[in-house]
């Protein structure tokens, strides 16, 4: 299921579909709808089945390969061949094999294979790619000049092709229309590097912008920026971090302390990604994750325990947890200049202070986490615990 960002990013698959109507599949249908007005006059032409199982074409071809593209898959020249197959094969149907004799809709199949062909070779050769998009773009204007040409000769009688450019203006509309095709392709091609190079950019920001904010708060801020200002809320915060590590490190290199960290979050990574937290906060060797339900965040902390707890025995080490949930001061915090998302209150404090009392493997739970999830969670042993911060003792519950 593609998230707001990509949809924004990528384009949806009904876009997707529509661009290809509008920049591709639709072309020569137009022009032969228009070619065929002026042959059999509106009222005659509006009448036969030709001009909707022409559109029917068109629009079967946007929506097939707009949604192989949708879905990162390019078949250029099967996907420009739908449209005069379907067209043809149902014209065959009503006015037999006599139908493909006619000039325009030959060039329907000339056409769509050339355009195809030069699709599939952009994607094969990305040396010549620029040069096969200009004369694409050529190829699509001589449309025009082809349904031009197979009008006048329609109408006229004219001895060929050197007659036809005698005659100045059509000698002009066969100068000016491939011309307009490479102008209408060099603004194509500087389009196309431009975009390229904003989805680049775009899809960097959104990297940056999720290792800062995480994916739910970065989602959240897309689809409704007033999500991140300040605002009271009641929220569980889970704080993990490791015994003895400020000693473990001061014997070891930087690179090997690093690497440990690393591999120590890479270990937590699946436990907030699968439990959705709200807020990822890595400081050194402490996690916290702040998650809606008080249920969420008890999961998330055995959770980590099981995730972090083999990989730091390979160290000699252990990792202590607290869990408290309360209400919270959460938002965008800072200057105009400079602003992280964060929470603050003495929900937090309380959380971090059942995590420094914890011993090694420990998780301890709040009083409000036993008073929410007490009956579920068997086994409980209560302790009175002292804290810096704290006048009154605070009441824990160790997590078997």
């Amino acid at each position: 299921m593609h998230s707001i960002l990509d949809r924004r990013i990528r384009g949806t698959p009904g876009g997707a579909v529509l661009h290809e109507l509008y920049s591709n599949s639709a072309h020569f249908p137009l022009a032969n709808i228009f070619l065929e007005l002026l042959l059999r006059g509106p009222g005659a032409y509006l009448r036969e089945l030709d001009l909707y199982l022409l559109v029917a074409a068109a629009v079967i071809q946007a929506v097939l390969v707009g949604r192989w593209q949708s879905r990162g898959t390019t078949r250029p020249l099967l996907g420009n061949l739908i449209g005069p197959a379907v067209y043809s094969c149902t014209e065959i149907l009503f006015e037999g094999p006599g139908f493909l004799l006619h000039a325009h809709h030959l060039a329907y199949w000339a056409f769509a294979f050339s355009i195809g062909l030069l699709q599939w070779l952009q994607r094969r050769s990305a040396r010549l790619r620029a040069p096969l998009l200009l004369l694409e773009h050529v190829v699509r204007t001589c449309i025009v000049l082809v349904m031009y040409v197979i009008l006048e000769f329609t109408l006229d009688d004219y001895s060929g092709l050197g007659a036809f450019l005698d005659d100045a203006p059509h000698a002009f509309v066969a100068m000016v229309l491939p011309l307009l095709g490479v102008i209408v392709g060099l603004a194509h091609l500087n389009s196309a590097r431009y975009l390229q190079t904003l989805r680049q950019t775009t899809e960097q920001l959104r990297q940056y912008s999720e290792w800062l904010f995480g994916k739910e708060l970065l989602h959240m801020a897309v689809s409704d920026p007033q999500a991140l200002s300040l605002a009271r809320h009641e929220r569980t915060m889970v704080f993990m971090d490791i015994r003895g590590f400020t000693a473990w490190s001061e014997a070891r290199a930087p690179e090997e302390v690093v690497e440990m960290i690393n591999g120590y979050y890479a270990a937590c990574e699946p436990v907030w990604r699968d439990y959705q937290a709200i807020k990822v906060k890595l400081t050194a060797d402490e996690v916290m994750l702040v998650f809606a339900e008080a249920r969420q965040a008890v999961d998330a902390a055995r959770a980590l325990r099981r995730a972090t707890g083999p990989l730091l025995a390979a160290s000699g080490l252990a990792a202590g947890c607290g869990v408290h949930c309360g209400p919270v001061v959460e938002g965008l915090m800072g200057t105009e200049e400079r602003r992280s998302y964060d929470l603050l209150g003495d929900s937090v404090n309380t959380a971090k202070r059942l995590c420094d009392a914890a011993a090694g493997g420990e998780i301890l739970l709040s009083q409000a986490v036993h008073l929410q999830l007490g009956a579920g969670l068997p086994g409980l042993q209560e302790r009175t615990l002292q804290v810096k911060g704290k006048q009154q003792p605070l009441a824990a519950y160790a997590l078997s």
